[in-house]
């Protein structure tokens, strides 16, 4: 989603009345073809927005909560549910978190300490938490939100991205924080959206053997798939390519 450029220069005089255009582009290494583009197309982008707010030290989710169509940042935040926080660990992670159990030490595998955690997003990081916070109408209740069609909502989860708008949505469709969609697309970070350090980490801790077995199980099912799809499409070219040979 994009900005209004007249809002966009109105915040842009509150942050930084006395900076030339040349100036912000300078600081906040944006190009300054980019941003005279956006400005005269009167668009401005989300992410923008965000590179500006880290190079004058604003927070990120405080600067895109005084445009209206994100007003629903406003405010204290609400923090992530476990669930959420959970979604946001890489399956490298959690596997790793799995073998250091000491449920797994008893069956015999040599468990050892986890090193910390990667940094969100990860390679699945935003379909991981749409399922993490969807009740099964998640997706029905975006769709009639914002007139976007299930079938390109869902494509964009496929691909592991969302935009900002669609993240938004989804998160408010969902009665969660309006943040973590946005930790999640990797528009904001972790500390930006207010998460306590170490909430991940705290949350993975929190999940049973039992927990975390299943949803390791879950999401080396999932890998599978999209590696025998990603063969089968490759065996599928190769084909016509010997056909066309």
């Amino acid at each position: 989603m994009t900005l209004p450029a007249k809002a966009f220069q109105r915040w842009l005089q509150g942050i930084a009345p006395d900076a030339s255009t040349a100036d912000v582009c300078r600081i906040s290494g944006i190009k300054r073809t980019t941003l005279a583009q956006q400005l005269v197309r009167g668009k401005v982008s989300v992410s923008t927005v965000v590179s500006i707010s880290r190079a004058y030290n604003v927070n990120p989710l405080s600067a895109l909560a005084t445009f209206e169509a994100y007003q629903d940042l406003a405010g204290p935040q609400v923090p992530p549910t476990r669930c959420e926080l959970v979604s946001q660990v890489s399956t490298p992670d959690l596997l790793r978190a799995v073998l250091a159990r000491p449920a797994m030490e008893q069956a015999g595998a040599s468990g050892t300490a986890s090193p910390p955690l990667s940094a969100a997003p990860h390679a699945t990081s935003v379909k991981n938490w749409v399922d993490a916070i969807d009740d099964g109408e998640v997706r029905h209740r975006v769709s009639a939100a914002t007139g976007v069609a299930p079938q390109n909502y869902s494509a964009q989860l496929t691909a592991n991205r969302l935009s900002p708008e669609l993240a938004l949505a989804t998160a408010l469709a969902a009665g969660v924080g309006p943040a973590g969609g946005l930790v999640a697309t990797g528009l904001i970070t972790e500390e930006e959206a207010g998460w306590p350090p170490g909430a991940r980490q705290a949350a993975l801790d929190s999940l049973s053997d039992g927990d975390l077995t299943a949803l390791a199980g879950d999401r080396l099912q999932a890998l599978g798939k999209v590696l025998r799809r990603q063969e089968q499409d490759q065996a599928q070219t190769e084909k016509i390519w010997e056909n066309l040979g």
